[in-house]
């Protein structure tokens, strides 16, 4: 959108408002000047700016009109007092849940992105530093939905969320969209989404892993899920809480994948207390025992990149070490657990599956050829490309 002015000297110019972000409102004020009508645009909400700064209105009768587009605007004019505004990008961000994990990524929008930012909390004591950093406090959720254009919540859990939802789904304008950055249910998150969807307003799921050190320092990784053309339109909102913001898939993706890396997590750790006990119950010193298993070849790798060998290409052959040779290990180990005492829930199970592995006749292929009976018990099929899998590790580097 442009129009033309003139300035002191006559000379017309032309005054492009194209970069104005799609949901603010220009102002148009016509001022007779030397018997010729000038026209001004200024960009703001009311008489005190969408950035809470003071505008002062040349003309009490300007009139209020939608400029569309979607990039920021950073205004530097007279209209607007430029060191006030400068580097405050116009998208207005309302972000509810200021807890543990809210509190550092909300703070981190405001200060990193230099976002408008309007903050809610079930306790308003936890917006003191927010509004210390130019934020504003909403007294309720629904007055929050209505002004932002793009909500952030973080939330306890699925209860929580839908509760807001409905207040969200209330208020919240055409065209507005919603991350929920809480560890949600992907039932629940697809059906908000189908809710809000026919009502113009987008929800994507966008649960955060990094824990309250990752949340505080914005070393933290999103896990997005929804429409991806929403999500590259405003990704730059979520880089302003963390270093790897990763659109997975369609809605609901971002809480699976949240969950397989907690459920994997606390899976591990399980095992992890099994087999400390055992080493240390069997005469081993607890410090010396992890500073040795560090080094060995589990230690040695990250977790998840192990399944890019075998598993997810579905390689078995020939193995890397056999499944018989696995076996032996691992009778071996809960052998002892039986002769000291320590019981063994989490062994006996893998235990359990090298066995029936073995009655398939598996014994000489790899080890983890028994991760196959959870893919037959799930009537799942996993089967990935060696050159896939090497593109995402080579990205990684």
């Amino acid at each position: 959108m442009a129009t033309r002015r003139r300035d002191s000297a006559g000379v017309s110019k032309a005054l492009d408002f194209r970069h104005v972000a799609r949901s603010h409102r220009a102002f148009r004020s016509e001022q007779e000047t030397d018997g010729k009508s000038e026209v001004r645009w200024l960009c703001g909400a009311s008489s005190h700016g969408r950035f809470g700064a003071h505008v002062p209105l040349r003309n009490q009768h300007a009139e209020r009109c939608e400029v569309a587009s979607t990039n920021p605007l950073r205004i530097q004019s007279g209209w607007m007092d430029s060191k006030t505004t400068e580097g405050i990008d116009a998208m207005k961000v309302g972000f509810i849940g200021l807890g543990t994990m809210g509190g550092s990524m909300a703070l981190n929008c405001r200060t990193k992105g230099k976002f408008e930012m309007i903050v809610h909390d079930l306790r308003r004591e936890a917006s003191l530093p927010h509004v210390e950093a130019g934020a504003r406090w909403s007294d309720d959720i629904a007055s929050l939905a209505q002004e932002a254009d793009v909500v952030l919540t973080s939330l306890p859990g699925p209860k929580e969320v839908e509760s807001v939802g409905e207040v969200l789904g209330a208020n919240m304008r055409k065209n507005t969209v919603w991350f929920d950055l809480s560890t949600n249910s992907p039932t629940v998150v697809r059906r908000l989404h189908a809710k809000l969807k026919p009502q113009g307003i987008d929800l994507l799921d966008s649960p955060v892993s990094g824990g309250p050190t990752g949340a505080k320092s914005g070393k933290l990784a999103l896990l997005v899920g929804g429409d991806r053309a929403v999500f590259e339109r405003h990704k730059h909102v979520l880089d302003a809480i963390g270093d790897q913001v990763i659109y997975i898939g369609a809605i609901g993706a971002g809480s699976v994948t949240k969950l397989v890396h907690n459920m994997a997590g606390y899976a591990t750790q399980a095992a992890l207390a099994e087999v400390f006990t055992l080493g240390v119950k069997a005469g081993v010193d607890a410090l010396d025992l992890w500073a040795a298993v560090r080094q060995c070849a589990s230690g040695r790798q990250r977790s998840f990149d192990r399944l890019g060998r075998h598993f997810l290409p579905g390689k078995f052959d020939p193995p890397d070490f056999a499944l018989k040779l696995a076996l032996k290990d691992v009778m071996l180990a809960t052998e002892l657990g039986r002769e000291i005492g320590v019981p063994m829930r989490m062994a006996n199970l893998a235990l359990a599956e090298m066995v029936e592995g073995m009655s398939r006749g598996w014994g000489e292929r790899d080890s983890r050829v028994a991760m196959l009976l959870q893919e037959e018990r799930s009537g799942v099929n996993i089967k990935v490309s060696a050159e896939a899998i090497e593109a995402v590790l080579k990205r990684d580097e």
